[in-house]
C-alpha cells in the first residue's frame, strides 16, 4: 500500500466512524443517554484500532470483518470490545454452571439503548440512501441463531423487540419508547430467577 493510498484510507476512515459516532450522538440524544452518546466509540480512534482503520479500510462495511478474514481475527476487535459496554460480547464470559459453557450476562438497560443505537447507525451510515428503518432487523436476523445462543436471553428479547419496533413502527416511536424505558429500568432490570449464571441454587 503506497503512501497515497494510505492518506486516502485514513481519511475515508476518519471521515466514516466520525459519521457513525455523530450519528449514535443524535440517537444517544434523543433517548435521553447523553454521557453515552458523547462518549461512544472512542476507542476507533486509538492508534491499534485506527490503524487496522487503514489497513483494511473498505467504506462500506467493517475494517475489522476484513482483518478477521484475514488473519482469524481482528486486533481491533479485540481492542474495542473490551473497552465498549453496548456491544453484547463485552459481557461474555465462561460459565460455572454444568453443561454450560459459555454465558450471556444480562446487559444494564442503558447498554442494550446504546446498543440499538449502534446497529441504527450503523446501518444508517454504511447503507446511505438506500436506508430503511428494517435494515437493523435484517442484519440482526442474519446470524439471529448465533448471537440469541450466547446472549442474555432477557437482552435477547429487548433487543428483538426494539428492532421490530423499528421495522414496524419507524424511528420516532421507537426512540419515544426507548426513552421511556430509561426512565422506567424496573421493567427490564427486575432479576428473574435464573437471571444470573452466579447464583445458581444447586451451588448455593
Amino acid at each position: 500500500m503506497d503512501r497515497k493510498e494510505l492518506f486516502r484510507n485514513a481519511a475515508g476512515h476518519f471521515r466514516t466512524i466520525t459519521r457513525h459516532k455523530l450519528t449514535v450522538m443524535d440517537l444517544c440524544f434523543k433517548v435521553g443517554l447523553v454521557k453515552q452518546g458523547l462518549l461512544h466509540d472512542l476507542s476507533k480512534y486509538s492508534p491499534v484500532e485506527f490503524k487496522t482503520g487503514i489497513l483494511y479500510y473498505q467504506g462500506d462495511r467493517s475494517p475489522n470483518a476484513k482483518e478477521k478474514r484475514e488473519k482469524g481475527y481482528s486486533d481491533a476487535w479485540l481492542h474495542h470490545k473490551g473497552r465498549n459496554r453496548h456491544h453484547f460480547e463485552y459481557w461474555m464470559d465462561l460459565s460455572y454452571n454444568e453443561g454450560e459453557q459459555v454465558y450471556g450476562a444480562k446487559m444494564p438497560l442503558r447498554y442494550v439503548l446504546e446498543m440499538v443505537c449502534d446497529r441504527v447507525a450503523a446501518c444508517k451510515v454504511y447503507h446511505g440512501e438506500n436506508y430503511r428503518d428494517r435494515d437493523a432487523l435484517d442484519y440482526f436476523n442474519l446470524r439471529r441463531d448465533v448471537v440469541e445462543s450466547v446472549l442474555h436471553p432477557e437482552t435477547a428479547e429487548l433487543m428483538v423487540r426494539l428492532l421490530t419496533m423499528l421495522a414496524e413502527r419507524g424511528e420516532k416511536k421507537t426512540l419515544a419508547y426507548m426513552r421511556w424505558l430509561l426512565r422506567h429500568p424496573q421493567i427490564y432490570e427486575a432479576e428473574k430467577e435464573g437471571s444470573n449464571p452466579f447464583k445458581d441454587p444447586k451451588r448455593q
